[in-house]
């Protein structure tokens, strides 16, 4: 099956263990893991995510935690067609500032799996929103 990869970067007005910490908070605005019917996370090696949004049904396992800098983890949702795909999220100092970048790959090339372009675009303005850096937005 042919796949397509998505990244994104944002410059979030906090210091990198900040922004990772929040990132694995349920609470955050602009995480997946907000606003969902249900969550269930997991956030170490091996370890579990459910989240559950308006009925559809998002899991994986966390392949890598390193706190502040990188986390990783399969991706499996109705638009990647039940296939494994792979969430990387790097954060980086940038001056008093985070890079944060989200690479997601090995998904469908289908409308599915494009759409998560929007997705994660929806999500990661959010989260610079909270951090109160909406000026700072780079796509």
């Amino acid at each position: 099956m042919k796949t397509v990869e998505f990244k994104f970067e944002r410059t979030i007005p906090a210091p990198p263990g900040e922004v990772y910490d929040a990132w694995l908070n349920p609470e955050t605005p602009g995480t997946p893991w907000h606003g969902g019917d249900k969550i269930i996370l997991n956030p170490k090696v091996d370890g579990l995510f459910n989240w559950l949004i308006t009925g559809t049904s998002h899991y994986g396992r966390f392949t890598k935690v390193e706190p502040p800098s990188r986390i990783q983890h399969t991706w499996v949702s109705p638009n990647t067609m039940g296939e494994e795909s792979t969430v990387t999220l790097t954060f980086k100092i940038k001056g008093d500032d985070t890079l944060m970048t989200l690479v997601h790959s090995r998904l469908p090339d289908t409308a599915g799996g494009r759409s998560h372009e929007a997705g994660w675009n929806f999500f990661l303005d959010k989260l610079v929103d909270h951090f109160g850096g909406g000026a700072q937005r780079k796509k």
